[in-house]
């Protein structure tokens, strides 16, 4: 199994501060995003994408766009970090659930939502000339970080742009994260963003 914060050093290693390359970043919350906005801002400059259509309800989608937000122009970086706002379109994510709503979290149903939100990243990469792309959704425990690199890898050779390979919850980064997230007082989730995620978590608590 690839050890892929091996290969975020090696791709780190060779980066030079007088050519600093350009990121764009998918983000799915501020808690996730804050390790990883940490520890990149140090090497890139970061453009954050904030799309995220399994995110199905509206005033959750508004809580955690704006909690990104504020927490970008609360932290200091060294390279430039700024935002950008995906559309709100669940109508996307229900699309590929089809006929797998009772699918347990973890399955063939997120690794679609996966690629949903990592090609459209990749497509505005590419269309918008940055140097790399990624996500932050490797920092989770519950992501599958060796798939979300499959096809990071895949819509690298796909569309010509290079992926930046990552997990980020090695060396701590969750652990950071979980302390970033108190240090600013931001709204932690306890469930992915869609509504199969959600009643599952629900479930949990009973």
């Amino acid at each position: 199994m690839t050890n892929y914060q091996l290969e975020t050093d090696k791709i780190i290693k060779q980066l030079t501060p007088d050519n600093v390359p350009s990121l764009l970043l998918h983000a799915c919350c501020a808690p996730c995003s804050s390790y990883v906005l940490e520890y990149l801002s140090e090497y890139f400059n970061i453009t954050v994408f904030f799309y995220n259509p399994n995110i199905t309800e509206y005033d959750e989608y508004l809580k955690r766009k704006n909690e990104l937000i504020r927490f970008i122009e609360e932290k200091k970086f060294r390279y430039s970090v700024r935002m950008i706002d995906g559309d709100y379109s669940p109508e996307a994510f229900f699309e590929i659930s089809k006929g797998r709503e009772e699918l347990s979290e973890g399955g063939a149903r997120c690794f679609d939502c996966y690629l949903l939100r990592l090609e459209k990243t990749a497509v505005m990469a590419k269309q918008e000339n940055y140097d790399y792309f990624c996500t932050t959704l490797s920092v989770s425990p519950h992501k599958n970080s060796q798939k979300l690199n499959e096809i990071g890898g895949q819509l690298s050779e796909k569309y010509g742009i290079k992926y930046l390979f990552s997990d980020f919850k090695k060396r701590n980064g969750y652990k950071r994260s979980i302390e970033l997230s108190a240090q600013y007082k931001l709204y932690r989730q306890n469930y992915c963003g869609c509504i199969y995620s959600k009643a599952q978590a629900e479930k949990k608590e009973m």
